[in-house]
């Protein structure tokens, strides 16, 4: 405008300046002109309901801001508690005691100088001089006129008799408080005597209001006036602004005129090509759409030719796809508004299918013939199932195939026992009806091939299942596998991105550095990417071909990409067939480890099944005793086979199972307390039978014997020819030493020998047959003393005494026992473990109970000649004739003696046994000699008993095998006083 110098506003400190101002553009920032608050603050003025939140210049003159907060500084500085005026005011605070030190600069504050501002004054300048240069230009707003000043107070005072109510922004006679403000209704009230002053006030009032109108006029028409130049000069260029319009219309509908012309020639047709292009474009996306929609609706048909076929996994995947197309690309179709449902219920009757699909391939897998030598029936058939119940996380297919192993386990027992009953003749089924009791007329040989028949059925079994979960064990270790590759990818992927952000912010920071625009750089670092995803799709198919009518459709192109995010990898089972692992099998690794631990499980659990079903069996024949009643040949051969159908479950599956071992254990105890108690009284009645007399050795037990010279216990075979033409020996040759021995001793040897024997045909007896085996020496030692010490053979035999060779016949049948204990100990030690090796301690006290008893029969012996000798030599007496009496009765009885002990005990023992006597003789005739006051003086007496002596010396040394013993018969005579 022309005037716009003239309308700027005026600072004045009063409030009627709001009116000279000029409306100021919101978009410019000016800071309003603040004039110096007073020291006291001045509160909001006004009604509540008269504040508004848009700005007013009637109201937001008088509104309390940040600026009205302040004190008076010299109210603040005059401390009335002080006698005197002080300079410092911190004394109020802090005390009369304040000292004002220097303050010390900070380090962290920089000196600021004029250097510091020369930066900015060489920038501002510039601004400076064209500043300047407006100034004069335009005269201050101090060279106002005086006149036009005064005549702003004038307007000003005036305006201010006008009531702040009308200058309200929100100023409305429609509400009642203001309407009651303005026209009072007391001016209104004409009741009583009132009448005429009420009408009085009333054009009072009226005046009033006419005043305050003319006073607003008054001012409005001023500031008409003061811009009055500017209004006449926008009139008269209203005229020139028509024509310029006029002429800017023209030259705008020639262009238009122009550019109709440019599109017509130029641009229509290569529209109209774009349109077409697009227009082709669009139909061919919905051929495309169609064309897809086509396939989808093929899914239900086609999935069900693949059912039929048993192509689980291809049905599952057809579904899984289909219902990606319908979230993703046929999202909203009216027409599929319901495939997807109808896809889900198929899938799940699909689980159905597939399980009884599986528990169908278990029962023919399971009970197919055992003499086929298929191991995996329909490997392909398997793994598809396999992979289609973990595609849809059926874990629970273990738990069929395990049941379907017990119905099979008890078919293989009951059709071999139908098998084997129906080929014996003498057992008429007919009249036995149960199976169980038809197995129970079996004798030994038939039940025993019955038996070897089921192991060997149930290892054929055991090797199927463990070929069939190989295959099932390999499918899951393929997808473990498949899921362990497919997080290190994505480790590995995550590292890269990490890299490429680390050298991005490497790059961001070298493109700061150069200056360059980072946006830039962005947008470069983005396209090249792309160029390089676009070059190598060209590179990986150069024959391709944009989708168009005659090219591979778009639905195609979408099946593939949908189908190549499902990545396989391929693995083969043992078997040889390759395993296509799919990407979207979504068991994780936790799942996938304990399936795999299921199926060992598995195969573990089929080795106890079979060894459950073999111990019922076992104890079903059991029952009427026929296993307890089994002789040692037949219980060895029985346990062999046991013991060999274990090692071999536990070769094929991995682990012992302790169901069977445990039947055979527990009947192996009952036959080793069947074996000791018969053998107990075996022994028992041989001992009670025995006349303690010496017996011929036949062939057979001088073998037997011989086949333990080498230190190895065992039973010789029997030679029938060799044995009728061998005559029995007198006595048993052991490593060169004869031993006269009873017939009870023999048996006993034979009865160790097959104790020995037993713990190598059973291994699981051992401890308990050295406890039976310590029990039955230790019973034939203390029996034995009983029978010939204790004279108990006198009245079970009916023996008129125990004689000499009675007890030394007894003697060297204990000590024929105790050389064999240490052979018998080796034998157990080198099959017993370590920590059983304190069980041996039982030899060790039998052998020095056999000891004590030999030791027992040597003291009766040389008592028995003892009392002979207290006898005859209290009767003795020295006198002729010579040799005496008494002399001939001992050496006659000393030869009786030697005539019964000598071909029974071998000549050192005889020896060592005739010391001992002749000990006992010359103490008791040292006594008797004594008694009789006899003294070795040389006297008649004296030669008398030395002829005696001589005597009884010359004919105990003629005896055989005494010739050489020292008899040092001047012990007899005492030392002379």
């Amino acid at each position: 405008m022309a005037s716009s110098h003239s309308s700027s506003p005026v600072p004045q400190g009063s409030s009627s300046d709001v009116f000279f101002k000029k409306e100021v553009d919101p978009t410019k920032h000016i800071r309003p002109v603040q004039s110096l608050p007073d020291v006291c603050p001045k509160e909001p003025t006004g009604d509540s309901n008269s504040l508004c939140v848009a700005p007013s210049l009637v109201t937001d003159q008088h509104r309390w801001t940040v600026y009205h907060s302040k004190v008076n500084l010299p109210a603040a500085l005059n401390d009335p508690r002080l006698a005197k005026r002080e300079s410092d005011f911190f004394t109020k605070t802090w005390g009369l005691d304040f000292v004002d030190t220097e303050v010390i600069p900070s380090f962290y504050l920089p000196q600021i100088s004029k250097e510091h501002f020369t930066v900015y004054q060489q920038e501002i300048s510039q601004r400076e001089k064209i500043h300047e240069r407006c100034k004069n230009i335009c005269p201050p707003k101090d060279t106002f006129d005086r006149t036009l000043l005064h005549t702003h107070d004038k307007s000003r005072t005036d305006l201010e008799q006008v009531p702040k109510i009308f200058m309200k922004p929100d100023f409305a006679l429609d509400d009642s408080l203001t309407f009651n403000s303005v026209l009072p209704w007391s001016h209104f009230n004409t009741a009583g005597g009132k009448g005429n002053r009420d009408a009085a006030s009333s054009k009072l009032l009226q005046e009033k209001l006419s005043h305050y109108l003319d006073i607003v006029e008054v001012n409005i028409a001023h500031q008409i006036s003061l811009r009055s130049e500017a209004f006449f000069h926008a009139m008269t260029s209203q005229h020139e602004l028509q024509d310029y319009l006029k002429k800017t219309s023209q030259a705008v509908k020639m262009l238009r005129d122009k550019i109709a012309q440019i599109d017509k020639v130029m641009c229509e047709g290569s529209l109209h090509i774009l349109r077409l292009a697009l227009t082709r474009n669009n139909c061919v996306k919905v051929y495309n759409k169609l064309k897809l929609m086509a396939t989808v609706h093929q899914t239900q048909p086609t999935v069900q030719v693949l059912l039929s076929t048993s192509e689980f996994v291809g049905a599952l995947d057809l579904i899984a796809t289909t219902q990606e197309v319908l979230q993703q690309e046929l999202q909203g179709i009216h027409s599929f508004r319901h495939l997807g449902s109808q896809l889900c219920e198929l899938e799940k009757l699909i689980d159905k299918m597939m399980i009884a699909e599986f528990s169908t391939y278990s029962h023919s897998d399971l009970n197919r013939p055992l003499e086929d030598d298929c191991q995996i029936l329909e490997e392909e058939r398997l793994v598809s199932l396999v992979f289609g119940l973990l595609k849809q996380r059926k874990l629970n297919f273990l738990e069929i195939y395990s049941e379907e192993m017990i119905i099979t386990a008890k078919n293989i027992i009951k059709q071999c026992v139908i098998n084997k009953v129906s080929q014996i003749e003498e057992i008429d089924t007919d009249i036995v009806m149960k199976l169980a009791d038809q197995m129970r007329m079996l004798n030994f040989p038939q039940w025993f091939d019955l038996l070897k028949d089921i192991f060997s059925k149930f290892t054929i079994f055991l090797q199927r299942v463990k070929a069939t979960l190989n295959i099932i064990h390999s499918v899951v270790l393929s997808v473990l596998d498949k899921n362990r590759r497919t997080r290190e990818l994505e480790e590995i992927s995550q590292q890269k991105n990490v890299t490429k952000d680390n050298s991005l912010d490497t790059e961001v920071a070298y493109l700061i550095h150069e200056g360059m625009f980072i946006s830039d750089a962005f947008n470069e670092s983005e396209l090249t990417p792309i160029a390089i995803d676009t070059t190598s799709q060209r590179n990986a198919s150069p024959n391709s071909e944009p989708c168009s009518s005659d090219s591979v459709s778009e639905p195609e192109c979408t099946t593939d990409s949908s189908s190549s995010k499902e990545q396989t990898s391929s693995s083969a089972t043992p078997g040889g067939v390759d395993i296509m692992v799919n990407e979207d099998m979504k068991l994780t690794d936790l799942e996938l480890e304990k399936l795999a631990n299921n199926i060992q499980e598995l195969l573990y659990s089929a080795s106890d099944i079979c060894h459950d079903r073999a111990v019922k069996f076992l104890m079903s024949r059991a029952k009427d005793g026929f296993l307890e009643k089994l002789n040692s040949t037949e219980f060895i051969t029985l346990s062999r086979l046991m013991e060999t159908f274990i090692l071999d479950t536990e070769q094929i599956c991995g682990r012992k199972s302790m169901s069977l071992l445990g039947a055979l254990q527990s009947q192996a105890n009952k036959f080793v307390n069947r074996f000791h108690e018969e053998r107990k009284t075996k022994l028992s009645l041989l001992l009670d039978n025995e006349r303690w007399k010496q017996a011929d050795v036949p062939a057979e037990f001088q073998d037997l014997v011989d086949s333990i010279s080498g230190g190895k216990i065992a039973l010789p075979e029997k030679k029938l020819g060799a044995t009728e033409e061998r005559k029995p020996a007198e006595v048993l040759i052991v490593e060169g030493q004869q031993y006269a021995v009873v017939g009870t001793v023999l048996l006993l040897i034979r009865i160790i020998l097959e104790y020995c024997q037993c713990v190598d045909n059973i291994p699981s007896v051992t401890t308990d047959m050295l406890t039976r085996l310590s029990d039955l020496l230790k019973y034939f030692n203390s029996r034995s003393c009983q029978l010939v010490l204790g004279a108990g053979a006198l009245q079970v035999v009916g023996l008129k005494t125990i004689t000499t060779k009675n007890l030394a016949l007894s003697s060297r049948c204990l000590q024929l026992i105790v050389h064999y204990i240490p052979v018998i100990r080796a034998h157990f030690e080198a099959r017993l473990q370590p920590k059983q090796y304190s069980m041996l301690r039982h030899f060790d006290h039998i052998t020095k109970d056999y000891h004590d008893h030999i030791a027992e029969i040597s003291a009766k012996l040389v008592a028995i000649m003892d009392s002979l000798f207290d006898k005859l030599l209290s009767k003795y007496e020295v006198k002729a004739p010579v040799p005496s009496a008494c002399f001939r009765n001992i050496c006659k009885q000393m030869a009786k003696m030697h005539e019964a002990i000598f071909d029974l005990l071998p000549e050192e023992q005889t020896q060592m046994l005739f010391l001992r006597i002749n000990a006992s003789y010359k103490l008791h005739l040292k006594k008797q000699l004594s008694h009789l006051n006899v003294i070795n003086d040389g006297g008649p007496q004296n030669g008398l008993v030395t002829a005696d002596v001589a005597f009884y010396t010359g004919n105990l040394q003629a005896l055989k095998g005494l010739k050489d013993l020292d008899l040092n018969m001047s012990e007899i005579w005492e030392q002379k006083r």
